[in-house]
């Protein structure tokens, strides 16, 4: 399962790198930006989908470490990057500040619901909960202000010529393949969260 999963993930990278080379993110001022709309949200529901129908694929996400899941979060320091890009006049702040902060928040908050896990602190559970509810709080936020801010129909307008759009290269990875593979992480870590304290679950 693993390896088909790798080879699964793998494609779809390859995918979604062939799709902002050729443009396919990128909408027209006078239309909205589904094919990017599409790309975020349908990996997701084609994880829900198999979680429900494949028990075999549901046995193997709920056996993921916890930890490990967790521990991938911090990665999303990164989103600082676009504050950065904020302030050399790249990306517009409606975007940039709760985009970049909450996934920085999320990022440095990682290492310690990590260690509390390892530690088996009383409050653990309560802390996972709360990273991953953050976590998703943020990538709604992320998408709904980076819509209002693109320079699609469904955009604020203003001056976007200048501007790194997130349906091109090398930021339409984010939306397109960074963003739904990590709220599946959020989804599993979820489920398994929901599973461990189950009335008469063991702790993981």
């Amino acid at each position: 399962m693993t390896g088909i999963l790798t080879v699964i993930v793998g494609a779809w990278f390859l995918g979604a790198l062939a799709g902002g080379m050729a443009n396919v993110f990128l909408a027209p001022p006078s239309q909205p930006p589904l094919a990017l709309l599409i790309a975020v949200v349908g990996p997701v529901l084609v994880f829900a989908l198999l979680y429900r129908t494949w028990p075999r694929f549901c046995h193997f996400v709920l056996a993921i470490d916890l930890r490990w899941l967790t521990a991938v979060q911090g990665w999303r320091v990164l989103g600082g990057l676009f504050l950065a890009l904020y302030a050399f006049g790249l990306l517009p702040g409606l975007f940039a500040w709760p985009a970049g902060a909450g996934d920085m928040a999320v990022g440095l908050a990682a290492p310690f619901v990590l260690l509390a896990i390892l530690r088996r602190s009383p409050t653990w559970r309560r802390q996972v909960l709360w990273l991953y509810v953050a976590g998703l709080v943020d990538f709604a936020g992320a998408v709904g202000t980076g819509v209002l801010t693109s320079a699609s129909s469904l955009g604020l307008g203003g001056d976007v010529a200048a501007r790194a759009q997130m349906g091109a290269l090398p930021l339409s990875l984010i939306p397109t393949f960074a963003v739904p593979l990590w709220t599946v992480f959020h989804a599993i870590s979820l489920l398994q969260l929901r599973r461990i304290t189950a009335p008469g679950a063991s702790a993981a």
